[in-house]
């Protein structure tokens, strides 16, 4: 095993952050010039998730909305590799490096397989574009929000396809409240897709001769191709047989405490879809996760731990779930609207420049 002792230089300490999405990302960033950060992450690249849908009917969005870590982590260090075990000073990766720390963030999220390149992931919206445009029905296996997004970029985009989307719930978009789904199951209709409720598709029983799929109601579905639109595992499974195995709940996520250390732990923050905070997992709910905790980190290098140290606090339920290019559906404190006045805030780019911005890159220049 090699052992890796970054070079401290003005005494700065050395932390580490595992897992380079929305939170793993921007916390890094915001730590680069005030420790020596080296971000774990199996790929090359961060990714604005919600842009992927975006990006499969219009393959040039991902020019902005997928970015080499390094483009943004010009101070720090990136491992391309994946963490397999911790321990109280030390990360191993897969490659069998270890590398040590002062303090340790974990931000992994959820278990999503993609390509370790930037250059790999852009050519899979390609070959995911190409996919859609030779197929006259598609079939969308889900009703959460990946689902209804990416039936509402193939409708907008290409109206003539025939677009079936099952979901197994009883509404559609089942994490925010029964009105957006209303809304939202007369929008889809109003495009002409077809939504089947209350049911499932075993993607096992179609051929490729025949391109029929059934669902769990015996019904039959012809459909050239499919997407599968379900949730993903929480990326913890690794965490298991760690020094944090005791620190994981019942559904795998790691239990952190108001200022989002892990608990019990001085020097361990968890951030992003991997905690156990009850609220909704969204992005830019883990962009607020990676603000406190990087203050906090900020706090504790400097010696001021007695300081008055940032909280997070959750908020009320707020969503808003594109639906195509002009419209989308929020879910907001005070109402639940649907249209182009949603879609205003986030349909059109979203978010993509802002959160280029963030991460301290042009908003509209795409470093390759």
């Amino acid at each position: 095993m090699e052992r890796q002792h970054p070079d401290l230089g003005e005494n700065r300490r050395r932390v580490v952050v595992i897992g380079g999405g929305i939170a793993g990302s921007l916390v890094a960033k915001s730590l680069q010039f005030s420790a020596d950060v080296t971000l774990i992450d199996p790929k090359e690249y961060f990714e604005i998730t919600w842009a992927s849908l975006r990006a499969m009917v219009e393959p040039n969005f991902g020019e902005r909305s997928v970015i080499n870590h390094r483009d943004y982590l010009v101070n720090g260090r990136v491992v391309t590799s994946a963490a397999i075990n911790i321990t109280d000073t030390e990360v191993l990766t897969a490659e069998g490096h270890l590398i040590v720390y002062d303090y340790l963030v974990i931000a992994t999220g959820h278990m999503d397989p993609v390509p370790k390149t930037r250059t790999e992931r852009l050519n899979l919206y390609q070959t995911e574009n190409e996919k859609i445009k030779s197929a006259h029905s598609i079939l969308i296996v889900g009703g959460g929000p990946s689902g209804v997004e990416l039936a509402g970029e193939v409708a907008v985009d290409f109206p003539d396809k025939k677009v079936t989307l099952v979901h197994r719930g009883s509404r559609l978009l089942e994490f925010i409240g029964p009105k957006a789904a209303d809304k939202t199951l007369n929008w889809l209709k109003s495009k002409n897709i077809e939504v089947k409720l209350e049911q499932s598709v075993d993607l096992n029983s179609v051929s490729d001769e025949s391109k029929i799929y059934q669902t769990s109601a015996g019904e039959n579905i012809k459909a050239d191709c499919h997407f599968l639109c379900t949730g993903t595992p929480i990326g913890s499974a690794w965490l298991k047989n760690t020094i944090l195995k005791d620190n994981l709940d019942i559904r795998g996520s790691l239990m952190v405490d108001e200022n989002l250390r892990v608990k019990g732990r001085r020097n361990i923050f968890a951030i992003g879809d991997i905690t156990n905070i009850p609220e909704i997992k969204q992005g830019y709910l883990a962009q607020k996760h990676a603000l406190v905790a990087a203050k906090n980190l900020k706090i504790v290098m400097d010696g001021k731990e007695g300081s008055k140290m940032d909280t997070y606090r959750t908020g009320s339920v707020m969503a808003i779930v594109s639906l195509g290019r002009r419209d989308a559906v929020a879910q907001l404190p005070f109402a639940t609207t649907i249209g182009c006045l949603p879609g205003l805030i986030k349909s059109r780019d979203l978010f993509v420049g802002k959160v280029r911005k963030q991460l301290g890159l042009e908003p509209d220049i795409v470093h390759a």
